[in-house]
């Protein structure tokens, strides 16, 4: 058990949220920063013992002062609230002035920097540059890298990692990423607090200034698809397409966003994590199923990007199991009824 304080910044986020549970559990006095506190998930965190939360802007510079004052501990993951970079160096220069041992920023690479004629992504690249200015002033920090959330499936006409149902039952995934290239795969639910948990725990001695992806298993988006067949016991199919679909109003942000991702995965087949901590993440699978003989179905993680991660926390969710479990719970609360109706 701890007495320490915990700032968590984004709280309602799914990664930021996940630590926010593991957190009080286990004692930490968690002070929150949230948008709204009225949401589902802020009112989850707020019936918490040992959670406060405070809700307000992060660009009052007041309320960023109390946030981190008398905290030990922080973890930060920014979001487009205004100004990103701004928010992310104004926390970072508060948490160094009251003095915060241990600072751990979820980050995400910014490929152009690799010199390979790739595109910035927007909002990583955002995450990049704050990521820099940390290590300038010399915050003990570490920085997360996230894999794809598994949690981004949905059927609903959403861009990108929509899981389409099909006349006849079956499901459908249309994206730019490559079938036969593995990428890196968690669920930020269920993993992402745990994870960052025992980072806190090891303490900056082990972990300042270090990247770790954040990831569980590398997947191709073939294997992603022959998983959740198994899981959901009804055919889903992969579709390689270099455009992706818009069906809904996006924000213009997030449509640039979008428009980045197609050309750096769909034109240039990009690693996911730049380069920097690519072992074996997008290096091709020969079988074109993406199937391991032991029935696995992911890498064994040795030598690979994951292998941090997996020992940080060996209880992660694969996607089969999420697949199973939680995707059906996920899509009956947007209202959805197709689990219930024989295929």
């Amino acid at each position: 058990m701890t007495n320490k304080t915990l700032v968590i910044v984004n709280a309602t986020g799914r990664q930021a949220a996940s630590l926010a549970r593991v957190a009080s559990a286990v004692g930490y006095q968690v002070r929150a920063h949230v948008s709204q506190k009225t949401t589902p998930v802020g009112q989850e965190l707020e019936a918490l013992q040992n959670v406060i939360l405070i809700q307000g802007s992060l660009e009052d510079k007041e309320l960023v002062a109390d946030l981190f004052a008398g905290a030990h501990k922080a973890f930060i993951n920014t979001i487009s609230w205004g100004d990103e970079v701004a928010i992310g160096k104004s926390l970072a220069d508060a948490a160094k002035k009251a003095h915060v041992q241990q600072y751990v920023y979820s980050s995400m690479p910014d490929h152009s920097v690799f010199g390979k004629g790739w595109p910035s992504v927007p909002l990583w690249s955002c995450k990049f540059t704050v990521e820099n200015y940390i290590r300038q002033i010399g915050l003990p920090a570490t920085f997360v890298y996230t894999g794809i959330y598994n949690n981004n499936f949905t059927s609903l006409p959403m861009p990108l990692f929509r899981m389409a149902l099909q006349p006849d039952g079956s499901f459908e995934w249309k994206a730019p990423f490559d079938p036969h290239i593995a990428i890196p795969w968690f669920d930020a639910e269920h993993d992402t607090g745990p994870a960052v948990l025992q980072i806190l725990k090891d303490g900056p001695q082990k972990w300042s200034g270090h990247r770790i992806a954040l990831a569980f298993e590398l997947l191709t988006p073939t294997r992603v698809c022959r998983l959740f067949s198994c899981a959901l016991r009804r055919p889903v199919r992969y579709v390689y397409s270099q455009t992706i679909n818009i069906e809904v109003s996006v924000p213009n942000g997030y449509r640039e966003q979008l428009l980045a991702l197609e050309v750096l995965f769909g034109k240039y087949k990009a690693p996911y994590f730049g380069m920097d901590l690519e072992r074996g993440v997008s290096r091709e699978v020969n079988d074109a199923n993406g199937w391991n003989g032991d029935g696995s179905g992911g890498d064994s993680g040795k030598g690979t990007a994951v292998e941090e991660a997996r020992a940080l926390w060996p209880g992660w969710r694969g996607i089969e199991e999420y697949a199973r479990e939680v995707f059906p719970l996920e899509e009956a609360a947007h209202g959805l009824t197709w689990m219930n109706e024989e295929t």
